[in-house]
């Protein structure tokens, strides 16, 4: 498969509209990371339910607005976490936007967390 045909397997998401992007990252975010994190959500969900199995199941004992509060805790301090969910969100894109993604790699990678953080607090039901 070639990296072009990555695109065609992302979701469509019509609630997103490019016309309000006010800056490249805003459209980077909008046009590639919101389509590949909606693609990717099952796994990653798979892979923080691993993080927290491995941990001796301390995070089931919590209540909801600490399971939140662990989320984003162990998501931005767990620098091997942080670099596996990013590496499963860049491994989706296609070369352009590689450079496109290289150019503005340090806030993007703080939407994509950002992103990543948020959906995974949203499912604790899954979890």
């Amino acid at each position: 498969m070639k990296r072009e045909q990555l695109k065609s397997l992302r979701p469509n998401i019509p609630s997103i509209s490019q016309e309000d992007a006010t800056s490249d990252a805003e459209q980077f975010q909008n046009q590639t990371l919101r389509p590949i994190l909606k693609m990717q959500n099952e796994l990653l969900l798979g892979i923080f339910r691993n993080y927290i199995d491995l941990r001796k199941g301390v995070f089931r004992k919590l209540t909801t607005d600490k399971k939140t509060r662990y989320i984003a805790e162990h998501i931005q301090q767990d620098k091997a976490l942080r670099q596996f969910l990013l590496g499963i969100i860049v491994g989706q894109f296609t070369m352009e936007e590689w450079d496109a993604y290289a150019f503005e790699e340090k806030e993007l990678n703080r939407r994509c967390i950002h992103m990543i953080t948020q959906r995974i607090q949203d499912q604790l039901e899954i979890l």
